[in-house]
């Protein structure tokens, strides 16, 4: 789940195939955690633990390096203090724990389509709140993200998917705009990497607080996944977990940083857009997930309208 987004720092030398091919490797990348993720939830780690886990560990990476690297993150001013932890909190531990929940009852591509309008919601809070300036196609990316949605959850069958999961996404959905809204501030008086590395630690101090690691279900660790059905090769716990980490969370994030040197934050956020058709893809693959062609096609109407929010403003 790519969660990322961060102004692209300005350079002289654009080499914009380049940028493309590195976003596109880090949305493979975060695609592929979902299928990661889930095979983790079927194998009987709690959903709020395995949030806990991911931005723990993310956390632990982030700081170590931004102490070796960008020693004058480390520093907080009081006044950051209280954006940073709803940043933390409600940006991060909620969109993270909010989608594994969806894609424990949702088929992962699903679960993304519906957090991936959360672009459109960003833009109708400047629109309505912020009194900016934002094109009336948005109005456009609403109503084709509503079809779309109504096409993937095939509404006129009473409504086929789990409502539960579908109403953890829209969850996520609103938590990851908040995290774009208030990462468009917190970003102009700090740098990317320690902003996220501070808002992993907020998330991290919450599920400490709220869920005590002495408590942690070590045993839900010990688990065998067997992708590609029951002949597959098995996947012990502890190898999914560090990709969820590494490969699915920090990895990922260095490679969209980088890309955005090459890249506008528009051209970006088209790349970005493919994260749920690789996502859909890899799941039918390594989990056997399987959308109708009417949920594709729902998919590909929600994406065009996220295209459309993106560029509306």
């Amino acid at each position: 789940m790519t969660v990322f987004e961060t102004p692209p720092v300005p350079q002289v030398d654009r080499r914009p195939a380049l940028g493309y091919s590195i976003y596109l490797a880090a949305a493979t990348l975060f695609a592929l955690n979902g299928s990661v993720s889930k095979m983790l939830l079927l194998g009987g780690v709690p959903w709020q633990r395995l949030s806990q886990l991911r931005v723990t560990l993310a956390f632990l990476i982030l700081l170590v390096v931004v102490a070796l690297w960008r020693r004058s993150g480390l520093r907080l001013q009081r006044s950051e203090v209280g954006r940073l932890a709803i940043y933390g909190i409600l940006g991060i531990a909620a969109t993270q724990s909010l989608y594994f929940l969806g894609i424990q009852r949702l088929a992962v591509g699903v679960a993304l389509l519906i957090e991936f309008t959360a672009p459109i919601m960003v833009a109708l809070w400047f629109r309505f709140v912020m009194r900016e300036p934002v094109r009336d196609r948005v109005f456009l990316a609403l109503a084709l993200a509503l079809v779309g949605l109504a096409l993937v959850a095939q509404v006129w069958m009473g409504f086929s998917l789990d409502v539960i999961g579908v109403v953890a996404c829209l969850g996520a959905a609103v938590a990851l705009a908040l995290y774009y809204v208030l990462g468009e501030k917190l970003v102009v008086d700090r740098d990317p990497v320690s902003l996220t590395m501070w808002g992993f630690f907020f998330a991290t101090a919450f599920w400490a607080v709220v869920q005590p690691w002495w408590s942690f279900p070590w045993d839900t660790l010990d688990i065998t996944a067997t992708p590609f059905g029951a002949d597959g090769p098995a996947i012990p716990g502890w190898a999914l977990i560090a990709y969820m980490v590494v490969l699915g969370t920090v990895v990922p994030f260095a490679l969209v940083l980088q890309s955005l040197r090459h890249l506008r934050a528009t051209q970006a956020s088209v790349v970005g857009m493919t994260e749920p058709v690789i996502a859909t893809l890899l799941a039918f693959v390594l989990l056997g997930e399987v959308l109708t062609p009417v949920q594709v096609l729902g998919g590909a109407v929600v994406l065009a309208g996220v295209f459309l929010a993106e560029t509306s403003r």
